[in-house]
């Protein structure tokens, strides 16, 4: 299975929602085509039939541009209580509030380590701005893009 069984998928999932999850419904290969996002008539016609042989869909191709091919969606493990799996069942769980610790580390404080990394940076940039003005000076046109100065959007490239 690739993405594009799952994006045709979706988008099938998407006009059962639209027909109130009937058990049968009609489809429209271009309307299906643009919800999966699905360029090539190849590839949605291999992709259905695949999901079909996979049982994860009933395709029943109608040959007829007028009528629609027919999809039956499967339900998958569908039922009407709270679904617990076997290995939760020996947790034990508390009714009280989950606790966050009062020291956890805020993203808006800056350490000394940023500050060092900053300052690192700014003396190598201006060590790279004195040897850009030399190669200006021998070779013409180098920084044509002005990748090494500050960009003013102003002028055109």
């Amino acid at each position: 299975m690739n993405p594009t069984h799952i994006s045709l998928y979706v988008a099938l999932f998407q006009l059962w929602n639209l027909n109130f999850f009937k058990d049968e419904f009609y489809i429209n290969r271009e309307e299906v085509m643009t919800y999966s996002k699905i360029g090539s008539k190849s590839t949605y016609h291999r992709c259905i039939k695949e999901l079909s042989y996979w049982k994860y869909i009933l395709y029943i191709p109608s040959h007829n541009p007028f009528k629609g091919s027919s999809i039956k969606m499967y339900d998958f493990g569908t039922s009407t209580g709270q679904v617990v799996a076997q290995s939760c069942v020996q947790n034990e769980t508390s009714n009280g509030q989950a606790l966050v610790s009062i020291n956890k580390h805020l993203q808006t404080i800056e350490n000394n380590k940023n500050i060092n990394k900053r300052n690192f940076f700014k003396n190598l940039n201006s060590k790279n701005s004195k040897t850009t003005e030399k190669q200006k000076s021998t070779v013409p046109y180098q920084d044509n893009l002005k990748t090494s100065t500050d960009k003013n959007y102003n002028e055109p490239l």
